[in-house]
């Protein structure tokens, strides 16, 4: 694609960016009309050069794709914003329609909460050095919640991606992904206790004084008051909480009966749901991920390349631990023309296998949903409810747990129940992870270490290890508490929007490329132009409910 050029917007006396068309998708939402579109316009391009300099840093480049620098990016964000705080400020609100009135709400809190002033940003790319992991947390957390929670992340970040084994240095995903694959059980232990360096960056020797229980103390005070980022996620989707928690757990005690009655140890847990994993691995290379993942998505009317999609999947020593999608460009109306955005994703690989191909089918999810989106520039952003965006990067991902699937893409498959049994590990260990934020939360005295045996033993039959704080493994328990809860609400939204999808269009293995426009028209285009409840409920014709995943689930019948 070409790369964006620079126009002049003499209404913002700012530079308006144009962008490359691309992508095949519904139509274009009509344009606000008058001086607000004027200030849409703006305010865009104002966005697309925080994007720049978000994406420069998460590609650790030095550079944007057009060769310039983020002190050079961020110059003219500089520049540009008080032209854009100005023309926001014209509007009477009063003299507005709902929607421009509610449009124009949504400007001037962004420009509060993200378009800020004083930009965090990095000059230069991130230093590769290692991160000083030798501190006290209690002088770090007198300073709020931020200086500790990034030294934190820091130090897992590194942690994840330099783990010792032999003569070899790995990260936390290719360890998680050989403990599915390795039949001697010896060497699956090693490998499991080698992640106990990144368990003690997060949580130390489990101590009153650790990093994470400093955090959990912050936190909870706003937890308790009924603030918690799960409270509010679950009532953005008219759940209430208090039911929310029984559904997660009636989801474990589902899995607890498809399971066999005795524990087992948690490195075995793995190899367990890893049968899938065993069997279809050798048939995916490194090299065939984006090949298998660009030819699905394809085959939907989806295709990574021809909706401007970009991968960022090589090992990187400064690169975040955490895969995630992100906005490089977002798509707007010109005139009468519909101009593609740039959606990017980043992960790190440094082997093919099932479980990287379900990671990439998912963050490409996430991608050809932003793709998807044709909302107008003050509204183009992610839903707002984030337990729902993480369904959507689901919806044709989970696909690849059905056999027919296996066979037509990977030339092999397992039988149903292995399928299952590798699909829902990963959801129920979302979940429990979720309860277990909810627990510690709200009784901060609570020893983590015994929370997470006691949820991982009554549900998931581990053996519990007091003595280990394995459940330190997930970046988002440190830099977004409570965002586990997002993957497991979702998991249930996912189960209910592929349920009602396969009635309306049939298994989704078998759709061909009017797939793509059908779903966008119906849950990808809206952005934040309605609400994530709204479009749900509308889609289902009802409230969500947690009977489908339980179906889903009873699929899969106990050895």
């Amino acid at each position: 694609m070409m790369p964006p050029h620079a126009r002049l917007f003499t209404a913002a006396c700012i530079l308006a960016l144009s962008v490359a068309c691309s992508g095949a998708s519904p139509g274009s939402p009509p344009a606000p009309v008058g001086s607000l579109a004027e200030i849409e316009l703006a305010y865009h391009d104002l966005r697309y050069l925080k994007d720049q300099m978000d994406l420069t840093t998460y590609r650790g480049a030095d550079r944007s794709s057009r060769g310039e620098t983020i002190p050079e990016l961020l110059a003219r964000y500089k520049t540009f914003r008080p032209a854009v705080i100005a023309l926001l400020a014209r509007p009477d609100s009063q003299t507005l329609g709902k929607d421009d009135r509610r449009a124009l709400a949504i400007m001037r809190r962004t420009m509060q909460s993200e378009l800020v002033e004083q930009l965090h940003v990095s000059a230069s790319a991130a230093s590769t050095a290692p991160p000083h992991c030798t501190y006290s947390a209690e002088s770090l957390a007198s300073r709020g919640r931020d200086s500790l929670s990034e030294r934190v992340y820091d130090c897992y970040g590194y942690a994840a991606r330099t783990i010792l084994i032999g003569g070899d240095t790995l990260d936390r995903l290719t360890i998680l992904g050989m403990l599915g694959r390795t039949e001697d059980p010896e060497t699956r232990k090693r490998l499991f206790l080698a992640l106990d360096p990144v368990w003690r960056s997060v949580n130390g020797d489990n101590s009153a004084r650790s990093p994470y229980r400093h955090l959990v103390r912050l936190d909870a005070p706003s937890w308790k008051a009924g603030e918690s980022p799960v409270d509010a996620s679950a009532r953005r989707l008219g759940i209430d909480p208090a039911a929310m928690e029984k559904w997660l757990v009636s989801i474990l005690e589902k899995w607890r009966d498809i399971t066999n009655d005795s524990l087992i140890e948690p490195w075995d847990a793995y190899y367990e749901a890893g049968k899938a994993s065993r069997a279809l691995s050798p048939r995916i290379s490194l090299e065939e991920l984006r090949a298998v993942n660009d030819r699905f998505y394809r085959q939907l009317g989806a295709d990574p390349v021809t909706l401007g999609i970009q991968y960022d999947l090589a090992p990187r020593a400064d690169k975040t631990p955490v895969a995630f999608t992100t906005f490089g460009r977002r798509g707007i109306a010109r005139g009468e023309v519909w101009q593609g955005g740039e959606p990017w994703i980043f992960a790190t690989y440094r082997i093919g296998g099932f479980d990287n191909l379900a990671e990439m089918l998912h963050e490409t999810g996430h991608g050809i949903h932003i793709a998807g989106i044709r909302a107008r520039p003050a509204l183009h952003d992610w839903p707002d409810s984030d337990p729902y965006t993480e369904a959507l990067a689901d919806l044709a991902a989970l696909e690849m747990y059905e056999p027919a699937w296996q066979m037509r893409h990977l030339g092999d498959s397992v039988q149903l129940a292995e399928s299952l049994r590798a699909k829902y590990f990963s959801i129920v260990m979302d979940i429990a992870w979720s309860l277990f934020e909810a627990r510690v939360h709200r009784d901060p005295t609570l020893d983590p270490n015994s929370v997470w045996t006691g949820i991982t033993r009554d549900y998931l039959r581990i053996k519990p290890h007091n003595e280990l704080s394995w459940w330190a493994m997930r970046g988002q328990l440190v830099n977004s508490p409570g965002y586990m809860m997002n993957y497991a609400i979702g998991a249930i939204i996912i189960a209910d929007l592929r349920q009602h999808t396969l009635a309306s269009r049939g298994v989704i293995t078998e759709a061909g490329t009017d797939w793509y426009p059908w779903i966008s028209a119906r849950l990808y285009q809206f952005g934040l132009a309605r609400s994530s409840r709204e479009v749900i409920e509308q889609f289902l014709g009802r409230p969500i409910s947690p009977e489908a995943i339980l179906a889903d689930m009873g699929r899969a019948t106990a050895r």
